[in-house]
């Protein structure tokens, strides 16, 4: 991993995506929402009459993605959430889109990826990782706000238990459970407004790129 990486984790509605694509125009870096990538898996393998709880299943439309169905606007449904949590505890999903995350964070200058195993799985050796999390909460709280103005008729209550089950569903699966890697920077965004929330994570990322260029024997500058 050549390239200066920003691994940047963490649960669903937590900021993580809002906080990595500022980063990726901070430092002029492609960005990787692997989020997505599952979300195109789930929504692909239902469209096919697939069931989401069968790894044959899930495991076909992951071998089968194509990267242009990450523009589609129903991956960001809550559905597609849901189903993104269900395909992603696969082993055979997760093993068919390895290879992709892993060559787009081996890029040159490197790469902004968020996700849920970035840091642990993905690009273990990141120079920079962050974990970032809120209350379940501020989080459903969130999402709700979000849905509601893409015009989706939803409850806060359902969308908690959403969250709260999508929770113990990442964090329990066998297959690269959602964790905080041991050297992650943790960013509670719950107190936060997204410009709070950004220049945290600058500050963070600042600090882990100042090690890295020292390391490789470089002059650190900020942008």
């Amino acid at each position: 991993m050549a390239g200066f990486v920003i691994a940047v984790d963490g649960p669903a509605a937590s900021g993580k995506g809002t906080v990595s694509a500022g980063l990726a125009r901070l430092y002029d870096l492609p960005m990787l929402d692997t989020g997505l990538l599952y979300r195109a898996v789930g929504v692909a393998a239902a469209r096919a009459g697939g069931n989401l709880d069968d790894p044959a299943d899930a495991g076909a439309a992951a071998r089968a993605l194509d990267l242009e169905a990450l523009h589609d606007p129903a991956l960001r449904t809550r559905e597609a959430g849901e189903a993104a949590s269900r395909v992603a505890v696969h082993p055979e999903v997760r093993a068919a889109l390895l290879d992709l995350q892993r060559a787009f964070a081996a890029r040159g200058p490197g790469a902004v990826i968020d996700g849920r195993d970035i840091g642990t799985v993905i690009a273990p050796d990141a120079p920079a990782k962050l974990f970032v999390t809120a209350s379940p909460q501020v989080r459903a709280e969130r999402r709700w706000r979000q849905l509601l103005g893409q015009g989706e008729a939803v409850e806060y209550e359902a969308v908690l238990a959403d969250i709260r089950r999508r929770d113990e569903r990442d964090s329990g699966r066998a297959a690269a459970p959602l964790v905080r890697a041991a050297d992650a920077v943790l960013l509670d965004t719950s107190e936060m407004t997204i410009d709070e929330a950004a220049d945290a994570a600058r500050r963070i990322v600042e600090a882990a790129r100042a090690r890295w260029e020292t390391s490789r024997g470089a002059n650190p500058t900020t942008p």
